[in-house]
């Protein structure tokens, strides 16, 4: 799948190519299912800039998949890969595809617990999710607010943050809070009065907020919680974000990619998973072929958990 021109959903192509087999310090993976990230429709729209160079783009960050090729040399962060095993690729270009090549080093083994749609979810939001809870520096005995709790970001930073024992306040739809008490956090609906309804909740004080949804509100609602402006993060609004002197993550404009402790967090999520203490909700799932209606369905927001593609 590959984006032709820059735009909507409608310069999306999916086209055939032939399968490369990989070189040293290379695997071959075929793709079960691939992760949708909003990042992947902000790069074809131009919200990162229209170089012409990049064109045609191929698109997906995240695959879940099996090894049915190896190059000489090729071992990932977890040690030896063999042909059969169930991975995960990340991070990776091009994983909107059937087939893939990519560095050995982007290449974990996948959780048994997880299917392959959810495994294909677990690396962007989970490692975006670590780097803003360790940006934050939040622990045990901590009470943080998670704006946007129920996207696919949002769930993991919940988790993460309930297993490093601090005290969770998710702001998300009121359909959603059920599930966000199952993850063990204390859901509040977001809209006018969030602040008093956030202070209730917490009237000895907020430590650290996390923006993961970019509306003036959640902007807002931490600044006015917080006192030290480096415990709150956005993952979203970089603009506003760094206008008000806050932790700005990601890789938008200004932003700190985070690139080792993200890196590093991989393994760690896998670990997590593997032992039941992480969860990836998925959304819905949508053929490959369709793609252009799954980053509709991502663009317009409210989406609960993860959406996947399959080949």
């Amino acid at each position: 799948m590959i984006a032709t021109a820059f735009g909507g959903p409608e310069v999306l192509s999916l086209v055939e190519v032939p399968v490369e087999q990989p070189g040293p310090g290379h695997v071959l993976v075929q793709v079960r299912a691939a992760g949708v990230n909003p990042v992947d429709y902000k790069l074809y729209s131009g919200a990162y800039g229209a170089d012409p160079s990049r064109l045609p783009m191929r698109l997906g960050l995240e695959a879940s998949g099996v090894v049915r090729a190896l190059g000489d040399g090729a071992e990932g962060p977890g040690g030896p890969l063999h042909v059969g095993d169930e991975v995960i690729a990340f991070p990776v270009e091009g994983a909107y595809a059937t087939d893939l090549v990519v560095p050995a080093s982007s290449v974990l083994a996948k959780p048994a617990g997880l299917s392959f749609e959810q495994a294909s979810g677990l690396m962007l939001t989970g490692v975006s999710a670590a780097h803003a809870l360790q940006a934050t520096n939040v622990g045990i005995g901590d009470t943080v607010v998670v704006h946007g709790a129920a996207g696919g970001v949002g769930l993991m930073v919940v988790q993460l943050a309930v297993n490093a024992r601090a005290r969770v306040i998710g702001t998300a739809e009121k359909k959603n809070h059920d599930l966000l008490r199952q993850f063990g956090t204390e859901p509040v609906s977001y809209g006018e009065g969030l602040l008093e309804r956030v202070r209730a909740l917490a009237p000895a004080g907020v430590d650290a907020a996390i923006d993961a949804v970019g509306t003036d509100e959640a902007m807002g609602t931490s600044l006015a919680l917080v006192a030290d402006r480096g415990r709150i993060a956005t993952l979203v609004s970089f603009q506003r974000g760094t206008e008000e002197g806050i932790k700005v993550l990601g890789a938008g404009p200004g932003g700190d990619p985070g690139t080792e402790i993200r890196a590093a967090a991989r393994g760690d999520l896998v670990r997590l998973a593997e032992r039941g203490r992480l969860k990836v909700v998925i959304a819905a799932v949508y053929p490959l072929s369709e793609v252009a209606a799954a980053h509709r369905a991502l663009a317009i927001g409210h989406t609960t958990g993860k959406i996947a593609l399959v080949p």
